[in-house]
């Protein structure tokens, strides 16, 4: 089980203290969904929203490009 979990308002991990999701996370995501890339994509667009709102001062592209964009 991972500690590599987002700890919120501020979206840091809680294994690291990096942003989420850290280089571990996604390392395990990738795992994780290896045979579901869309479930993976809706899981974290699902994220991408729920960050938005904590985050509101970070520019949405860099929201994006952190969230969704390392899964190409």
């Amino acid at each position: 089980m991972t500690t590599h979990h987002p700890v919120k308002p501020a979206w840091t991990c809680g294994g690291c203290a990096r942003e989420w999701p850290c280089r571990t996370r996604r390392w395990e995501l990738r795992a994780e969904y290896d045979r579901a890339p869309v479930s993976l994509a809706l899981y974290l667009a699902a994220h991408l929203v729920d960050a938005t709102q904590d985050l509101a001062h970070v520019p949405a592209g860099y929201l994006h490009h952190r969230f969704l964009g390392w899964t190409r």
